[in-house]
C-alpha cells in the first residue's frame, strides 16, 4: 500500500480532497470492522482470538488485516510474547482511545435512534 506524502500542509487533512493523507486515513478506520474492533478493545487489551469472539462475524483474514490497518496509522499496539505458542495481544493506543471516543458517539446515536430508523425503513419497504 502506498501512503500519501505528508508535505505539512492543511490541505493533508482535507477530507474532501482525493489525494489527501486526511482522506486515506479517514477511509482505512471509516469501515464497520475497524470500528468494532476499535469498540471492543476499548475496553482492554486482548488476544486475538478474544477479538475474534467479540467482533461477531468478522473472518481471521478481515481481522487481521484490519488489525495491521490499525497498528499502521498508530491506533492499536501489538505486544508478542515469548511464550510457546506466542501469545499476541492488542491494545488501543493513545490515538485509538481518543478515536474510541467518537466510536462511542457513533454507537449512541444508533441506540437513541435505532426505533426511529427501523420505522422509516419499514415505511421505505411498504
Amino acid at each position: 500500500m502506498v501512503t500519501k506524502q505528508l508535505s505539512g500542509t492543511a490541505e493533508d487533512a482535507n477530507l474532501r480532497r482525493a489525494d489527501s493523507l486526511g482522506r486515506e486515513i479517514f477511509s482505512d478506520v471509516a469501515n464497520k470492522w475497524a470500528l468494532l474492533i476499535i469498540e471492543a478493545l476499548g475496553e482492554g487489551t486482548l488476544r486475538f482470538s478474544e477479538l475474534r469472539g467479540r467482533v461477531e462475524g468478522i473472518s481471521h483474514k478481515m481481522l487481521t488485516q484490519n488489525l495491521r490497518m490499525l497498528e499502521r496509522n498508530g491506533l492499536a499496539e501489538r505486544e508478542v510474547h515469548p511464550t510457546v505458542p506466542p501469545r499476541v495481544e492488542y491494545t488501543l493506543t493513545e490515538a485509538g482511545h481518543g478515536l474510541r471516543a467518537t466510536v462511542d458517539g457513533m454507537c449512541e446515536w444508533t441506540y437513541r435512534y435505532f426505533r426511529h430508523i427501523e420505522t422509516a425503513r419499514q415505511r421505505f419497504e411498504a
